[in-house]
């Protein structure tokens, strides 16, 4: 299409057994943000993939600028001006912010690398993108939003003129986020063709031009005027039903006191917290990122032990050294950062379901009853619903929303009083949130303490009782849901 800088014209991938993308088209116009949605699994990151090169359609064409392209490698995307700004971001901690940015063409000087241009080019890179940073900092000192705008740095320095952006604002705050916003109009008035992949239904209509949904491998439509684009219509077009109230909130009674903590001092705190929750009771936690939530969380876990203070659990008071020591008291956590602490990603759905229980069916506590371990998982497969071809898949291939699923299948094998559910459907498309709400009014219902920890505003007031508000370290609101307006809870959480 003439109008178009990038078109992808009819692009199908199968994998074995998968059809991952079936015919699909899409053009992006130059100076335009065009928003993907979809749920998990619909097919945008693989969509993304074929356009950088990592995966060769069976069929179909691309073109830039109305010129056919053919990408064997992502070397080859990078050279055409493709650029993909992941949800895991692609950088070497180790090294400085001045090689990262200049990854693949570093500067020398009669075949040594020159470190004084490298770095003069990396001081203009970022003063460009706003940001104060010496390029001699190890990346791994920077933040998750800094390490963002490296990123972006990079794609900038090669020139790109499509970019490509994977579920960015996951992991940043508010005022990084309104950063990244800026950024990207910046790129859009340079007339850059900017892909914007989100689950956030607030940020297509803050940000993208035009839209489209995927569903099932399968381009569903495009909608060109998002400003009138109806949230219902976008949802259930997204999922293929109607979903009026994604959260589903289930009024039910509380009971006596499940757990409760008094006074606990520890790393990421700047004051004692204390709280209590009861049995049936879905407690949230609110607040901007850094604001000691997740510190809070681990703390209580035993992940990281406190300097201070106690935890009561069903009227008796632990101390757990080790989160193998919670687990056996009754006590579990859905960790945030679901990739890299909550799941094995190279071992099987099965793996990582029993991890915890197969110590009750075990034999002599070292051999595996390997007949016991299948019918366990084939019974949360059913039960929870996990899309997954098998038990011996590998959980790191399943969709954020079936791996958070096998996760809280795995403290369902157990004997789980209190659930600490730390950011629960980061990354998880609105479907998917749905059937993970259910299942959290589901243990709440049957007698369980849930504490659901959020930055997601609408989330934590649609899910939650009553809700404690962190800054800065501390606990400072405690609302109910009747009182838990937004405005309140966001003066609450601002700093001053």
């Amino acid at each position: 299409m003439i109008d178009d800088y990038l078109f992808l014209d009819q692009i199908s991938v199968r994998f074995p057994g998968v059809l991952a993308l079936d015919t699909v088209s899409l053009g992006v116009r130059p100076g335009e943000v065009h928003g993907l949605m979809g749920e998990n699994g619909a097919g945008k990151s693989t969509l993304l993939k074929v356009l950088s090169g990592v995966y060769q359609p069976e069929s179909g064409s691309l073109k830039l600028r109305g010129e056919p392209q053919q990408f064997g490698s992502t070397k080859a995307a990078i050279a055409a001006g493709i650029a993909i700004i992941y949800q895991e971001l692609h950088l070497v901690p180790e090294l400085t912010v001045a090689e990262n940015l200049m990854l693949g063409q570093l500067p020398n000087r009669f075949g040594v690398l020159d470190e004084k241009k490298m770095v003069q080019r990396a001081m203009l890179e970022l003063e460009r993108l706003g940001e104060k940073i010496d390029p001699n900092t190890p990346v791994k000192a920077l933040s998750i939003g800094q390490r963002q705008m490296i990123e972006i740095g990079k794609a900038l320095m090669r020139d790109a003129r499509v970019i490509a952006f994977d579920e960015p604002t996951s992991s940043l705050s508010s005022r990084e986020t309104e950063r990244l916003f800026g950024i990207i109009r910046t790129l859009k008035a340079q007339g850059r063709s900017i892909i914007y992949v989100t689950h956030r239904m607030d940020e297509v209509y803050t940000l993208c031009d035009r839209v489209t949904v995927f569903r099932d491998g399968r381009r569903i439509e495009t909608f060109d005027a998002v400003a009138d684009l109806d949230r219902d219509r976008l949802i259930s077009c997204m999922v293929g039903r109607s979903i009026h109230d994604v959260y589903g909130y289930r009024t039910r009674t509380h009971g006596e006191v499940q757990i409760e903590v008094k006074d606990l001092t520890g790393p990421g705190l700047a004051a004692p917290a204390s709280f209590a929750a009861r049995k049936g009771e879905i407690l949230g936690f609110f607040g901007l990122v850094g604001a000691g939530r997740s510190e809070l969380m681990k703390l209580i876990y035993g992940a990281v032990q406190p300097t201070g203070g106690e935890v009561w659990l069903g009227g008796k008071q632990v101390h757990f050294l080790t989160p193998r020591d919670a687990v056996r008291a009754g006590l579990a956590l859905c960790p945030e950062d679901r990739k890299q602490e909550g799941i094995i990603a190279i071992a099987s759905v099965s793996d990582n379901l029993n991890i915890s229980c197969r110590r009750h069916f075990s034999y002599w506590n070292f051999i595996l009853n390997g007949g016991r371990e299948a019918r366990t998982t084939d019974e949360y497969v059913e039960k929870l619903s996990i899309k997954t071809r098998s038990g011996e898949t590998t959980i790191g291939t399943l969709s954020g929303g079936n791996q958070q699923k096998v996760i809280l299948s795995r403290w369902l094998a157990e004997d789980i009083d209190v659930f600490l559910m730390d950011e629960p459907t980061r990354g998880i498309d609105v479907g998917a949130r749905a059937e993970i709400y259910g299942l959290l009014y589901s243990l709440a219902e049957a007698g369980r303490t849930v504490i659901v920890v959020s930055s997601d505003l609408a989330e934590v007031i649609g899910v939650a009782d009553r809700i404690l508000v962190m800054k800065e370290g501390c606990i400072v609101g405690d609302l109910s849901k009747a009182d838990a307006s937004p405005g309140e809870l966001i003066k609450l959480a601002l700093p001053q």
